[in-house]
């Protein structure tokens, strides 16, 4: 009778240990994680609709997962095989499986740096998204120039230009040129102070007027402490009913611009050749930053209608023709 009772008993300890054991060795691999102070990073990139075992199998090859049979029954277990989402991983070796699947779960996809200086126009914008390694140039300027796209971020404007704030900013490489464009738009909203819109209407300016003017002032500024100065001009020529007469507006209404602008190019009309039309071009010609929106908004008291550049970046500025004639001879034909 004793011996029955104690194989019985060996027996009920089997049952009940095997999955013990069993469990308890499932949950130490799924929490267990190895040394990670190991610097290396390991990429993952998981398509649209890949199958869950073509990805524990390039989780295995790059020996992330030590055994792809329990990192499937982990997986399957906590039905995380059917919440993966696409997109471009990085994961630190010796990480868990627990973490990993957290990561493929939650979406947290590798993020890219991309950076945008002020005075960018929207065709250098998608010259450097596209070096980034993100579209094309081309779906880039297509969707920064739908106007349909525009009115839906609430952008008094036929495009983007002007109103895509320069930043850095943080993408996965799947991302879209709408969801670029929506972040730089977001960005610039963000930024737009209300104080800012308060001032512009005092001023009889419209937002797509002020960032036009902004933008001008961006492209002909080489030192940051002149743009209050060169916004007065632009303010002081306006007022005066003068023509703004600026070679960057002139630049960008060219199609193919070699570098080198010419007189012919002065004389010759288009919408943005300042020397030709009165008042400001049709649209910003640039995406400037804070500093120079600010200029336009507050320009500094001055009596100049006049500037021209020297030789360290910095401007002479002049309130009759005289003078300003006087430093044309000095700093630019003289240089020539």
């Amino acid at each position: 009778m004793k011996k029955r009772l104690l194989i019985l008993l060996a027996a009920g300890l089997i049952f009940i240990g095997i999955p013990a054991y069993f469990c308890a060795d499932i949950y130490f691999y799924a929490n267990h994680t190895a040394d990670l102070s190991n610097p290396k990073k390991v990429i993952i990139s998981i398509s649209p609709g890949q199958s869950f075992n073509k990805i524990v199998d390039d989780l295995s090859r790059k020996k992330l997962v030590t055994s792809p049979k329990k990192f499937k029954l982990i997986a399957r277990v906590n039905k995380s095989d059917r919440k993966i989402i696409a997109g471009e991983y990085e994961f630190s070796m010796g990480i868990s499986p627990m973490e990993i699947l957290k990561q493929l779960t939650d979406g947290s996809v590798r993020l890219h740096r991309l950076s945008f200086p002020e005075g960018f126009n929207i065709h250098q914008i998608a010259e450097n998204v596209e070096a980034a390694g993100f579209c094309d140039q081309k779906s880039f300027i297509s969707a920064a120039c739908d106007e349909e796209f525009v009115r839906q971020m609430e952008i008094s404007a036929t495009t983007f230009e002007g109103f895509l704030f320069p930043d850095t900013y943080y993408f996965s490489k799947d991302v879209s040129p709408q969801q670029i464009i929506s972040a730089m738009v977001a960005r610039f909203h963000s930024a737009w102070l209300p104080k800012w819109e308060t001032r512009s209407k005092e001023m009889g300016f419209s937002v797509n007027e002020i960032i036009t003017l902004a933008s001008i002032i961006e492209k002909e500024t080489g030192v940051a402490t002149e743009r209050p100065i060169i916004s007065s001009v632009f303010h002081n020529r306006l007022r005066r009913k003068m023509r703004l007469a600026t070679d960057p507006t002139v630049i960008y209404g060219i199609k193919n611009f070699n570098g080198n602008i010419t007189k012919k190019d002065l004389n010759t009309y288009t919408p943005y050749n300042t020397y030709m039309i009165s008042g400001l071009p049709p649209g910003p010609i640039a995406n400037p930053g804070s500093e120079s929106i600010k200029a336009a908004l507050y320009p500094a008291k001055t009596n100049y209608v006049y500037f021209v550049a020297k030789r360290d970046k910095t401007h002479y500025f002049s309130s009759t023709l005289a003078e300003h004639n006087r430093a044309v001879r000095k700093y630019q034909l003289r240089r020539r």
